[in-house]
């Protein structure tokens, strides 16, 4: 740390918000700040927790992160960067990287990982199709998990068949078989992620030595052009809007229909309605399964769950079909574009060295690239939202025994504090008395219930303590967008232009219109046509809302962000990582969006005027 770097509040000066007290202490001790933890930076995870957190749903960032520092730090064993520390206060996650600064253990590193990272890369198309079976057998695995139920007497067959274990012993079992998949999912996740941003973050420093005036977008548009199963679930929507106007049964598809009433009036319609309900059929499954938001809270339910967003876009996409406009990713073009530009830097280079270095480094961003984004489908998305699923069982056969009124209660424990109520259950079910968490838990769950709430209402500092000298962490530079420069940005800004934002050139073009502030995906269905998006992060999954949007803002996001990849792959002019954007942008300002400078400017009434 700089001795005299300007800081961002300590962690020790952040005050538990009035009122949330017990809900603060109710975390898991490793969660909780301490007083070491002002020697070092953290910065808030806006990215994937936009929202303040239940109890349960922590488990998300638990898993993700005793994943991700394994392999950091000791499967692939990166050469500066370890792992992720996280704590939460005020039901944000703060999260702060544990940097290697010593030279000799980085050339350990390096020759370590030299070892390990070169054999995935060396065998990427073979590795990465044995984790995609990895992942489907986990899948399977997950869904194959009985429904847990406690009969009022044991099937007779327990003791007919010589079992020798009762039903009370299978709510156990099926638990934490829950919370294993769930944990093993999330090192499949990053068993390959890291090296997909390394293979590109090596590609990058070697553009910016060899070309100094290239823009960080030119770098970002030579990978562009993918094929990912994250981007299938829209190219379903679209596929399901042509065949609805094949069928002719696309006039029942209008902004004011009501989803079931739909479903109910094709299913009587005849040949072409059962037909257009088949195809949905076939889309849904498996490529509903992706949650409306980012795959980390419980109540972002999956389209298969919900039909809304799905539903949402088909209108939009029916109209362009109708009109004979193409509603299909630019694909043609992106690649183009993209050989393009690596066949035009690709000639400035000097020497056959430099360009022998440079096939390379491309080449096996291209072959790698695709899983930085496709990964998403099978774990944020299907596993996760059926691990939710799964737990959702328990919340229902608790909340039949009384421990709450809802199953959605259930996600206001911890998964310790669900393990002791299942097991408080299982206790009063064997000696035949009553269970201890009816008169236990509901007043709890009311309490966490209203610390959500205040949460919502609180603002948060988007980092805490003291400002790195160098961040070397290619996922927190990469997707998260935290630099040293971006850092002072946010800083500085009593410095600053008050009507201007920076951010990371996401995608070019230039766009004026009116900012749509959308802090939460239950704010999704305010989006009309033209607004440009102004968020805290959005995702793949949002992708059918494009077709309304003209532009997007992020708060949170690097170069090879989620935003700005699906960005970049729609098309769509977009600045993200600019740190304040939902705060200093009011819902409903005139905004011009400079998707190629990085640039946000809010309109005054002279601007206003001028362009009336």
């Amino acid at each position: 740390m700089a001795g005299d770097a300007k800081s961002f509040p300590l962690p020790s000066s952040v005050r538990k918000v009035p009122g949330t007290e017990r809900a603060q202490e109710a975390l898991p001790y490793y969660t909780q700040f301490t007083p070491e933890d002002d020697d070092r930076f953290w910065f808030y995870n806006s990215m994937h927790f936009p929202e303040p957190m239940h109890h349960f749903d922590l488990v998300t960032a638990e898993a993700a992160y005793c994943a991700l520092g394994a392999f950091n730090t000791r499967v692939h064993v990166l050469p500066t960067t370890k792992g992720i520390d996280h704590r939460v206060i005020n039901g944000r996650v703060y999260i702060g990287g544990v940097p290697v600064t010593d030279p000799n253990e980085i050339a350990m590193r390096q020759e370590k990982f030299q070892a390990r990272a070169f054999y995935y890369y060396e065998n990427w198309e073979e590795l990465y199709a044995q984790w995609k079976d990895k992942m489907k057998a986990l899948i399977a695995d997950a869904q194959a998990l009985p429904r847990p139920v406690l009969p009022e007497w044991e099937p007779i067959k327990t003791t007919h068949t010589g079992k020798g274990v009762a039903s009370n012993h299978a709510l156990l079992d099926i638990y934490r078989k829950q919370l294993e998949g769930y944990f093993r999912m999330w090192h499949h996740h990053f068993e390959f992620l890291l090296l997909g941003y390394g293979a590109y973050l090596t590609f990058f420093d070697f553009c910016k030595r060899a070309f100094p005036e290239i823009s960080d977008q030119a770098i970002s548009r030579m990978v562009a052009g993918m094929e990912a199963e994250i981007f299938k679930p829209d190219e379903e929507v679209k596929r399901l809007a042509r065949r609805a106007v094949e069928l002719g049964v696309d006039q029942h598809f209008h902004d004011d229909m009501v989803i079931e009433d739909v479903l109910g009036t094709l299913d009587q319609l005849g040949e072409n309605g059962r037909e257009w309900l088949s195809e949905l059929e076939v889309s849904r499954n498996p490529w509903f399964n992706v949650n409306v938001g980012d795959g980390f809270y419980h109540y972002h339910r999956s389209w298969n769950d919900d039909l809304s967003m799905p539903f949402a876009a088909l209108p939009g996409y029916i109209e362009k079909v109708r009109a004979g406009e193409t509603i299909e990713r630019p694909m043609d073009r992106l690649v183009e574009e993209r050989d393009q530009l690596v066949a035009d830097y690709r000639e400035l280079l000097d020497n056959d060295e430099d360009k022998a270095t440079y096939d390379q480094l491309i080449h096996l961003a291209h072959r790698v690239f695709p899983y930085v984004e496709g990964h998403k489908f099978y774990c944020e998305h299907w596993y996760t939202n059926l691990f939710f699923n799964k737990i959702r069982e328990f919340g229902a056969l608790l909340a039949e025994h009384g421990f709450f009124e809802q199953e959605e209660d259930v996600f206001h424990l911890t998964h310790y504090e669900l393990e002791s109520a299942i097991i408080d259950l299982m206790l009063a079910w064997s000696s035949g008395s009553e269970p201890l968490g009816p008169k236990r838990w509901p007043a709890i769950v009311q309490d966490r219930k209203q610390a959500i709430d205040l949460w919502a209402r609180n603002t948060v500092p988007p980092a805490l303590g003291m400002v790195p000298d160098v961040i070397d962490d290619p996922a927190i530079v990469m997707l998260w967008g935290i630099t040293r420069d971006n850092l002072d940005s946010w800083l500085d800004t009593g410095e600053q232009n008050q009507k201007e934002l920076k951010g990371f050139a996401a995608c070019s073009g230039i766009v004026e219109g009116t900012a749509r502030v959308v802090r939460s995906v239950k704010e999704i269905g305010r989006l009309e046509q033209g607004d440009i998006l102004v968020c805290q992060v959005t995702n793949p999954t949002w992708a059918p809302i494009f077709q309304k949007i003209s532009a997007a803002v992020s708060d949170i996001g690097g170069s090879m962000s989620h935003m700005a990849i699906v960005a970049r792959e729609y098309d769509l002019p977009a600045v993200v990582g600019t740190g304040s954007a939902t705060s200093r942008i009011q819902d409903g300002q005139r905004i011009r969006v400079d998707g190629g400078r990085g640039l946000v400017t809010i309109l005054d009434e002279e601007e206003l005027l001028e362009n009336a």
